[in-house]
């Protein structure tokens, strides 16, 4: 770039800018070119995201089951974080989060399952475009909704190409780029068996406590880690096609999950198999390796993320928070607490009406409000829309097991645990109840920490304009169209 800009080429550019992100005169726009120079050159950016994968479920982790040799190589060569949150455990809320770096209360419909998003809401693919990036996506984006009855002429996430590939060959020269790839592994359904067929032994896996032990729910639990293998090599082959074109030094890769895995108690609840995920970073170019971050962090962080790493300042309406510091070396310290969140996950309650939660989870505890604890948190009983009774709950092996089980006393627990009705408060103490199975809302000897943590999602609601801090029974989200279809 030379180091002064004609006024055709500045209208250009300006032209082209996202609305509300724009330079604010002639002058500064030559300003920054004139230092362009001497700054770090701005990074390709690359976020491959799984589609129903909770943490710990990789080797890198700890898991003796699961093979992930790609995420584990990119986890040794970046930054391993092992206390990542996704900002709601749902899919369309979660990628919004992600897209907006914003909590999704403040998304309208966008906070429920099969939706939209205004257009109004800035996303970083367009900020980055705007700013000279080439931008795109491959596989699901944002969704599952309806992006133009928001306003959109083309998917969140970007533009749709048919690979990364394909992608990469149209970067015209000299531009940086920003891809989003968006696996369909590990979402159901799977091929019974896989697991098994691929060589891994049930009697190996270690069932989460909120599971029954059953042979059934073994192999579900396999098949589901095959799936997880599936998106391990895509990540394997999106990293080799980096490496053959000489991209990998200078390219910020992003590794997660938009929210947890399809069983019963984790995806679509706020417990910790429905919303603490894997994440994996690494920039060569910029970031130390062989590090591990146990500073709990958000996917909400991650738009903030790539427009400062780009050079750009985080948009003023983005509740999330840089993670740059971290990457850079902080160990972030000052980070103490992530909040989640879900709505209407798929339309399964008489009325149309949502499940409406929020959460606050420290390095030890976690607190989650139930809005409306006189609703089914799995969905009713009976079908209403989509998936079947308590269809919450993806159709699998293991929620068979507890359905059709539910009077077996070696079940009935279970049963109780993903389907019946909870009280307004939970408690948690994550290091001692790693599956969320012992509510200590009402221990004396956790008052002190029920208050502190209730406090603390109250002021963050607040903070943020939640809906809910002012109207608890806000029923906006209920009344939102469900753009979904039955079953799906």
């Amino acid at each position: 770039m030379g180091s002064s800009l004609s006024r055709r080429e500045f209208i250009r550019r300006a032209g082209a800018v996202y609305a509300g992100f724009a330079v604010t005169s002639y002058s500064a726009l030559q300003a920054e070119t004139r230092s362009s120079d001497r700054r770090p050159k701005r990074p390709n950016i690359l976020l491959a995201i799984a589609d129903d994968w909770s943490w710990p479920h990789a080797g890198v982790y700890g898991d003796k089951v699961v093979k992930t040799p790609f995420f584990d190589k990119l986890a040794t060569q970046g930054i391993l974080f092992t206390n990542s949150f996704c900002a709601a455990p749902t899919c369309t809320a979660s990628r919004g989060a992600i897209l907006t770096g914003q909590a999704p209360h403040r998304l309208g419909e966008g906070a429920n399952l099969h939706s939209t998003l205004s257009a109004k809401f800035r996303v970083y693919p367009d900020v980055l475009e705007a700013a000279g990036y080439f931008v795109g996506c491959s596989g699901k984006g944002w969704g599952p909704g309806i992006a133009e009855i928001g306003g959109w002429k083309r998917n969140p996430a970007g533009p749709q190409f048919k690979s990364f590939a394909d992608f990469l060959d149209q970067v015209p020269d000299g531009k940086p780029f920003c891809f989003w790839y968006g696996s369909k592994e590990p979402h159901r359904p799977y091929q019974p068996g896989s697991g098994l067929k691929s060589g891994m032994r049930v009697e190996d896996v270690e069932v989460p406590g909120f599971l029954p032990d059953t042979p059934e729910v073994r192999s579900d639990i396999l098949d589901y880690y095959y799936e997880v293998q599936l998106f391990d090599k895509q990540v394997g082959d999106l990293l080799a096609e980096l490496d053959a074109r000489g991209l990998s030094e200078n390219t910020l890769v992003v590794v997660t999950s938009d929210n947890g895995m399809p069983f019963p108690r984790a995806k679509a609840n706020l417990y910790e198999c429905g919303t603490h995920m894997p994440l994996a970073v690494r920039w060569p170019a910029r970031i130390k390796g062989k590090r591990t971050v146990d500073a709990p962090v958000s996917h909400c962080d991650l738009a903030p993320t790539f427009l400062e790493a780009a050079g750009i300042d985080p948009l003023p309406e983005m509740t999330g928070r840089s993670l740059l510091g971290i990457l850079l070396g902080e160990n972030g310290d000052d980070r103490d607490m992530v909040f989640t969140e879900r709505e209407r996950h798929a339309n399964v309650r008489k009325g149309d009406l949502s499940y409406p939660c929020r959460a606050v989870r420290t390095r030890q505890f976690l607190y989650i409000r139930n809005f409306c604890p006189e609703r089914w948190p799995a969905g009713d009983p009976e079908m209403y829309v989509a998936v079947g009774s308590f269809g919450d709950i993806d159709t699998s092996p293991s929620k068979s097991v507890i359905l059709h089980r539910r009077d077996d006393p070696k079940i009935a627990r279970f049963f109780r645990l993903a389907c019946e009705k909870r009280p307004a408060e939970e408690l948690y103490d994550i290091r001692k109840d790693p599956w969320n199975l012992k509510n200590l809302a009402d221990s004396q000897e956790h008052a002190g920490i029920l208050r502190e943590m209730r406090a603390r999602l109250e002021r963050w609601m607040s903070d943020t304009g939640d809906p809910r801090a002012v109207n608890p029974q806000d029923d906006r989200w209920d009344k939102y169209p469900y753009y979904g279809n039955p079953g799906k």
